[in-house]
């Protein structure tokens, strides 16, 4: 199982190509909308990107707005889909 450092490794590596420029240091309080310029379009091609690299498994249903507000809110719901997929 990843952990969070980890975890926000993978997404400043996607963050990155979904965005086409070079993402530095990431807090948790990293706004992805405001801070960091994705879009709905964007989220899409972040979300496919992490399946792809860490295998995360992505319910569309449990994707509530909230999930996208910052790297920390984004990195707890990646944190939880493992936590279940290990159960």
């Amino acid at each position: 199982m990843m952990n969070r450092e980890e975890i926000v490794a993978h997404l400043r590596v996607a963050l990155s190509a979904v965005l086409n420029k070079e993402v530095g240091e990431l807090s948790p309080e990293s706004r992805l909308f405001e801070d960091l310029a994705l879009d709905s379009t964007s989220v899409i091609e972040l979300l496919m990107s992490l399946e792809d690299t860490i295998g995360l498994e992505i319910d569309p249903d449990e994707l509530g707005p909230e999930v996208f507000q910052t790297v920390g809110s984004l990195t707890d719901y990646i944190e939880h889909g493992f936590a279940k997929a290990a159960v």
